[in-house]
């Protein structure tokens, strides 16, 4: 293993499109979507063994979840997990992260991860990797990010659209769009020019910080500051002071949408970035009646393409549904057409505001 390599995994998201399983206290990234025993941030940093030293790990979290994360990887040192002390978005957590790991290593390589993605084809993933961080640290100046090649017109997803290939693995990147309209979901796929973004990302320590001099200089400046206490016990106090005076602003529109030299490794290895129900129905085992059952017995009676995710020993019924997700917990029950998802969060808002976080 390359001790110039490093993930940072980002792991402070509250997934509320997956309520009621997901909650504040406990998101989707710490539960065990998948029926293995392993958490989604488990499996995330299983897939990198081998890749990357355990000890060049860095998990970017909220400071409400130092506790699950130390529970579920125990390999990992508490000078590893960097606590936000507020949510500012992706593009200050992951300027926080380069100028941590610079002043560790300044011959740093980076892989930016998300800890809730799914990965159907591990063999694949794991050469991806290897590719390209390869191809930063040949090329040094450059963001990288991997591009999957799209199965299906998706609203959800970020797009990538390509220029001009280098070789058979990259490209150079010519726009990116943020979450289109079906409509133009559909010409993106038919065109073949257009990628998912995966948000997954490659760059050296040196080069990002660079580029968020350039592109994002309000954020380089509170990181600046910060130079000498990273790394020593003194980090997390200047974080705690100054964080919350980044702007929130995600990496994608920060730097990945203005910087100079950004390329794509085109990839192909089963990805879902289990955003939503729907997305987790897509990739699980399916009865002849395309129903989707987790965590319970179920009968189904007339009743086609549902997830019905029970936990607890229950036997659920269902008769004349389609297209629905069944979602039950102890304490909250959700009963949803599959193409209503897009409201979640409205409904997780109005449950804020009747109920404060009795069920969030």
């Amino acid at each position: 293993m390359d001790n110039n390599r490093y993930c940072v995994i980002m792991c402070g998201g509250v997934g509320s499109r997956f309520w009621p399983y997901s909650r504040s206290s406990m998101p989707k990234q710490f539960l065990d979507f998948m029926g293995t025993g392993k958490s989604l941030l488990q499996h995330t940093v299983e897939r990198l063994h081998g890749i990357i030293p355990d000890e060049n790990i860095v998990i970017m979290t909220n400071e409400s979840y130092s506790r699950i994360i130390a529970e579920q990887l125990p390999q990992l040192k508490p000078c590893q997990i960097l606590l936000e002390p507020s949510r500012r978005n992706t593009a200050p957590c992951n300027a926080w992260a380069a100028w941590h790991i610079h002043s560790l290593n300044p011959n740093a390589t980076i892989m930016v991860a998300s800890s809730d993605h799914l990965i159907l084809n591990e063999v694949e993933f794991r050469a991806s990797i290897v590719r390209a961080f390869d191809f930063v640290e040949k090329h040094s100046d450059v963001l990288l990010t991997m591009g999957v090649k799209p199965s299906r017109p998706e609203t959800g997803y970020g797009y990538i659209q390509v220029e001009s290939d280098i070789d058979a693995n990259f490209s150079r990147v010519k726009t990116f769009t943020e979450k289109p309209d079906m409509e133009l979901a559909r010409v993106f796929v038919d065109s073949g020019e257009f990628y998912w973004n995966s948000g997954i990302f490659f760059w050296s320590a040196a080069g990002i910080k660079e580029n968020i001099r350039t592109l994002a200089p309000e954020i380089a400046e509170i990181m600046d500051r910060g130079e000498g206490n990273y790394g020593t016990v003194d980090e997390q106090a200047f974080i705690n002071e100054n964080y919350s005076y980044c702007p929130n602003i995600s990496i994608d529109f920060a730097i990945m949408e203005k910087a100079p030299q950004v390329c794509v490794e085109r990839v192909d290895f089963g990805w879902s970035d289990l955003g939503t129900w729907g997305a987790l129905y897509d990739v699980s085992a399916k009865s002849a009646d395309n129903n989707v059952v987790h965590g319970c017995k179920a009968l189904t009676f007339d009743s086609s393409n549902n997830i019905i995710a029970v936990n607890g020993d229950k036997l659920v019924v269902v008769s004349g549904l389609d297209n629905y997700v069944i979602a039950d917990t102890p304490d909250a029950l959700l009963i949803m057409p599959k193409d209503r998802e897009d409201r979640l969060r409205t409904y997780v808002n109005e449950i804020q505001s009747l109920y404060g976080d009795k069920y969030l």
